[in-house]
């Protein structure tokens, strides 16, 4: 039997297994901006920066529950275009060079979880089946 063919089943777990940890990474991406942990924070936090810190923050915690899931994961998209053109593209224009390939890969990333949903394992999912 193909492999592949017995995973298939466990596409809805893999993907909320994505989300929790790709939003649990971004969120402390937040919690640094704002309130300097797990490390030191920016020096003085301009308003694009604190605007940025609270979509992580309330984004990054409303992704991992998976709760408003898909407007969430859109805006932190949305979010890392932004930060890659306003910041990194500017600085070389490959990613490598230029430090974007993380904005890159977490912009990527929001727009599946925009699309496909929060996954098997989702406040989203509690909410719609308990009506």
């Amino acid at each position: 039997m193909d492999i592949l063919a017995k995973l298939a089943p466990w596409r809805p777990q893999m993907l909320s297994i994505l989300r929790i940890v790709v939003a649990l990474l971004f969120l402390e991406h937040g919690t640094v901006k704002l309130f300097g942990f797990p490390g030191p924070g920016p020096a003085n936090l301009t308003t694009l920066l604190y605007a940025a810190a609270l979509i992580e923050l309330i984004g990054g915690a409303l992704v991992t529950v998976g709760l408003f899931t898909r407007l969430a994961a859109f805006i932190m998209s949305g979010e890392m275009a932004f930060a890659y053109f306003i910041s990194h593209a500017p600085r070389n224009v490959y990613p490598i060079l230029n430090a974007g390939d993380g904005a890159i890969l977490y912009c990527f990333i929001f727009l599946y979880i925009a699309v496909a949903g929060a996954g098997a394992w989702s406040l989203d999912r509690s909410m719609r089946n308990a009506d």
